[in-house]
């Protein structure tokens, strides 16, 4: 592939503090899903961390082990806006400090979006927090990008600078 698949407005919508949920799939079509605890991007954007924990995430993190086989949905709770982004080469990678720094800024930023419904904010902390050293980062090279956001375009591939603003989100 010749540029990166994650451009400026994939980039700003994905590391905006959404929910992310990780998934893989093992070799015999198993599936197995994790919440994700946040994300970053390379400087050149080729290259996708998500971050997970690790203590919810050992049959996710063996499966990605086995095939590198890896799909993240990025899900923005007040529009119900979606992306999903797959790769091929999932590697467990390293879990840095400013990752671990990024956390309660991550879980603060989740619980006042999901405030659009009046969760309780000890409800949101609660689920969303995962103790900085339970961190698991998963480094992929993101290879195809599809809109999931419920409406008629839903599962369709994004095009070069969209993040699934097709209108028909739910804003």
């Amino acid at each position: 592939m010749d540029s990166a698949l994650v451009d400026d407005t994939l980039a700003a919508f994905i590391l905006s503090g959404l929910s992310i949920q990780v998934a893989a799939c093992r070799d015999d079509g198993r599936t197995t899903l994790v919440r994700g605890a946040g994300a970053r991007l390379s400087a050149d954007r080729r290259q996708l961390t998500v971050l997970v924990p690790a203590s919810q995430s050992a049959s996710l993190l063996q499966s990605l082990a086995a095939n590198g086989r890896i799909a993240v949905l990025f899900n923005e709770p007040e529009s119900h806006r979606s992306v999903q982004l797959k790769g091929r080469d999932a590697v467990i990678g390293t879990v840095s400090d400013a990752d671990r720094a990024a956390l309660p800024a991550y879980v603060a930023t989740l619980t006042r979006r999901l405030q659009h419904y009046r969760i309780p904010e000890a409800f949101c902390r609660a689920l969303f927090s995962v103790a900085p050293d339970d961190l698991a980062a998963v480094t992929f090279t993101p290879g195809e990008a599809y809109g999931q956001t419920p409406g008629p375009h839903a599962g369709e591939p994004l095009r070069h600078g969209e993040a699934d603003e097709r209108g028909d989100s739910h804003r």
